[in-house]
């Protein structure tokens, strides 16, 4: 059996503000905008090259607006690859994004925290390189 994850979604406050943050700020690609109805559309976005996209949801009642930038409790949600950690640093500094932690290299490779419009916390990961 082959399986993948092919998306996760992420409650959203709004659609347009999160689209434009997700592919103006971090470089994401629109996949896909579907109108499905007049409160909601199918907004998929994915860093380039990626197989895994974000399914941007905007939240429709209470429960769901109180997950809004806490989906998993504080602890960091995403963990996003780089090939050029330093270049996606300054692209987060350019576009005034909060670094919660700043870069340091670890056993991994280099790492650094920020959040995203919401809140939500990513790992932006440049993962050190494999001796063969």
């Amino acid at each position: 059996m082959q399986q993948k994850i092919a998306a996760l979604t992420l409650v959203v406050a709004d659609y347009d503000e999160a689209l434009a943050f997700y592919t103006q700020k971090l470089n994401f690609v629109l996949l896909e905008d579907t109108v499905l109805s007049a409160t909601k559309r199918w907004v998929k976005v994915c860093p380039q090259g990626s197989a895994c996209a974000l399914l941007l949801a905007k939240a429709s009642n209470e429960e769901q607006k109180s997950r809004i930038g806490n989906q998993t409790g504080g602890r960091v949600f995403l963990f996003l690859h780089t090939d050029n950690l330093q270049r996606d640093y300054q692209n987060l500094l350019n576009h005034q994004i909060k670094i919660v932690r700043e870069p340091s290299i670890e056993p991994y490779g280099k790492v650094l925290v920020f959040e995203d419009l919401y809140g939500n916390l990513w790992d932006l990961i440049e993962p050190k390189i494999q001796e063969p």
